[in-house]
């Protein structure tokens, strides 16, 4: 369903800074949060159409459904999803009784002058409206629970540095919008087909046991198919097979910790499952051209 905004007849749009509260209120550096009932309870769990102009909203529905509609596009809301209003879109809500879940409200304009100078290519994830399906099971990446319950506990604190640290963590909430959007797009592009499904689950997997060796049958039992079915997927998806995408993945832990830890090559070996250091080093340097310990000693030369 769709609802076509005339954006020449947004004067007659309310014009909210928070939810209702007074529009003239400054909220050059706030990171704000509630929980969903704290704010739609009191209004029937339905916010008509409004405008923030300089606010950015993120809700994260945990619990109920519900639709929203952000600049004429109406979104069936089903948890868990993630839920992204930019500043200046026209947006309402209408949830069920039963809606859990928390709402992030920061100064967008704080959030992507930060961004501009680090990561450029986030913008269009905070400037852009998104309802993103979550994976409870399997979704790759930080859990946003915990993300947004951090956010929470700097919102409601009174300690110094209290906005940067609050941006520092809406930045942090971005990637996952982003990380979420292209998965959304890659699945999109694959027509949800049952290969795209599955190539998300190994790269779950991936993350899960990289610091375990796990042979490509073990994935593939995981997920219930062959190895053939999952090389098959792999070469279709990476260009590359299930065993050299289990190595990718393996390496770039490798590189992680002998670039930022001070575990021996020996702990870092162990640490990767493998239980000898000198084959270890041998899978290293055929991966990469170079030994452990000469790619800690050209880390650490580049970063003095």
């Amino acid at each position: 369903m769709h609802q076509k905004v005339d954006r020449q007849k947004c004067r007659t749009v309310p014009n909210f800074a928070l939810y209702g509260a007074d529009v003239e209120q400054p909220w050059v550096d706030m990171v704000h949060h509630e929980r969903i009932t704290e704010r739609l309870g009191q209004f029937g769990f339905e916010i008509a159409p409004h405008v923030h102009d300089t606010l950015v909203q993120l809700l994260f529905v945990t619990q109920g459904t519900g639709e929203t509609f952000i600049d004429g596009k109406t979104w069936t809301i089903e948890a868990p999803c993630l839920i992204v209003a930019p500043a200046r879109s026209v947006h309402g809500f209408r949830f069920a009784s039963d809606i859990g879940g928390h709402v992030i409200t920061a100064t967008q304009s704080a959030i992507e002058s930060v961004v501009m100078t680090t990561a450029r290519e986030l913008l269009p994830f905070i400037r852009g409206p998104a309802v993103l399906p979550l994976d409870p099971v399997h979704h790759r990446g930080m859990p946003l629970e915990p993300l947004f319950e951090a956010i929470r506990r700097e919102a409601e604190s009174n300690e110094r540095w209290l906005f940067t640290a609050g941006i520092a963590l809406m930045i942090t909430l971005f990637v996952q919008v982003a990380r979420l959007s292209e998965q959304a797009q890659f699945a999109a592009r694959s027509g949800q087909t049952a290969a795209a499904i599955r190539i998300e689950r190994f790269r779950a997997l991936l993350d899960e046991r990289c610091r375990t060796r796990h042979p490509v049958a073990t994935y593939a039992a995981a997920m219930g198919i062959t190895t053939g079915q999952l090389s098959r997927f792999c070469k279709d998806a990476f260009g590359v097979s299930a065993i050299e995408a289990i190595d990718a993945r393996s390496i770039h832990e490798a590189k992680r910790l002998l670039g930022y830890s001070t575990l021996s090559v020996k702990e870092i070996a162990s640490d990767l499952g493998f239980h000898d250091a000198a084959y270890f080093g041998r899978f290293f340097r055929k991966q990469t051209g170079l030994r452990p310990t000469d790619y800690r000693a050209g880390i650490h030369g580049r970063t003095r």
